[in-house]
């Protein structure tokens, strides 16, 4: 780990007991609170994929990983919305140096949100779009000073089309005051971030904030070289493994405690407590070493030859979806063990198991994912331009 990941991870662990003592407010505001969000900006959490001649940390993706699972064993919707805030900044990579420097330069630790589905239009007027449109999971969005939605840019009737036949999705990046928040997030779990709908009516937006990941060319930089979506999913995987690592500390605090009705033993001393218990271990480390290493293979490809081969990215990508399917099975292991106990609102196996069963419906880690690393083992023609 570099020096700046050692101090983001340990600012990251900072934040960790203040987190738990505030989870039960973040979940019933159902955003992140305000300050909680500058605080971590401060901190420079959402500015880690920033290129550092801009001012960020354009910090290691391993890193990245370690930062994101460590917010998470403090609250998973606070570490949602760093994740989101974080991989939106690579945007900044993409851009032109001026409008870059205006919206991240100048030490701006500036909180962005966005969301990648191409559900709205843009129509080319000028120098720039004319978009419209309405996006869902805008987690963070309340925070942010910008933000970003995707969208087709529309030419006679129909969208920009990539060599390959597909259409081209842009992220379009505006402030805040221009984007209309709807009141949408009322769910089962991940309630804390704020991940609400959002529209733009008739917004002008200038060419050269409208930004195609895949297709537009980044910064030659080691990070610009991971694909967007990795990077996402990583923090998705994140936030589902540091829940997990949570889920199991807090039934292992009172295992030793609890005797349950009808036994004589205390749940810790009961056999399949300890089964169970190694099980939900076993699931998370691997899983975590699993994609650990598949993202420390990538970074030292993309720092020694400036590319990411297709199988490592394949691997990155299964690693995640691997390792979020994983954490949610601990997850249910340890919410079964706690029995009656697990149901309280006043245990944190209850929002545990709410938040990450939210986790695992996130398209990145879902069973997409398994289809396209399996079309890929079987050596099937597949589009891995965003994989």
């Amino acid at each position: 780990m570099t020096s700046t990941g050692d101090a983001l991870l340990a600012a990251a662990e900072s934040f960790v007991p203040m987190l738990r003592e505030r989870t039960d407010e973040i979940e019933e505001m159902r955003q992140v609170p305000q300050d909680i969000a500058e605080a971590f900006a401060e901190a420079g959490f959402y500015s880690v994929m920033v290129p550092e001649v801009y001012g960020g940390l354009e910090l290691d993706p391993p890193s990245f990983l370690k930062l994101i699972r460590t917010l998470a064993r403090g609250d998973s919707s606070a570490a949602w919305c760093a994740m989101i805030g974080a991989t939106t900044g690579l945007g900044s990579a993409y851009m032109p140096k001026a409008d870059a420097e205006e919206i991240f330069g100048g030490g701006k630790r500036t909180i962005t949100a966005g969301v990648f589905a191409p559900t709205g239009k843009a129509i080319p007027e000028g120098d720039g779009y004319r978009v419209s449109g309405r996006w869902q999971w805008g987690s963070g969005s309340r925070n942010a000073a910008w933000i970003s939605g995707g969208c087709f840019v529309m030419k006679d009737g129909k969208p920009e089309m990539s060599d390959t036949g597909v259409p081209i999705s842009r992220m379009m990046m505006v402030p805040a005051d221009e984007v209309t928040l709807l009141d949408t997030w009322d769910v089962s779990g991940l309630c804390g971030t704020g991940s609400t709908d959002f529209e733009m009516k008739d917004v002008w937006v200038p060419e050269s904030r409208g930004i195609a990941f895949g297709y537009d060319k980044p910064m030659e930089r080691p990070l610009y070289v991971f694909p967007l979506f990795a990077l996402l999913a990583s923090g998705i995987a994140g936030v589902a493994l540091g829940t997990a690592r949570s889920a199991i500390d807090e039934l292992v605090s009172f295992a030793s405690a609890k005797t349950p009705q009808g036994t004589l033993k205390p749940l810790a001393k009961r056999p399949d407590t300890q089964m169970g218990v190694a099980r939900a271990e076993a699931l998370v480390r691997s899983a975590q070493t699993w994609m650990d290493d598949a993202f420390a293979e990538a970074w030292e490809a993309a720092q020694t030859k400036g590319v990411i081969s297709v199988d490592l990215r394949r691997d990155m990508r299964l690693s995640m979806a691997h390792a979020t399917t994983s954490a949610a099975q601990a997850v249910d292991i340890v919410y079964d063990l706690g029995g009656g106990t697990s149901v309280y609102k006043r245990s944190p196996l209850q929002r545990y198991f709410r938040d990450v069963h939210v986790a695992t419906q996130h398209m990145m880690v879902a069973k997409g994912v398994l289809e396209q690393a399996g079309r890929l083992f079987l050596g099937l023609e597949t589009d891995t331009r965003l994989f």
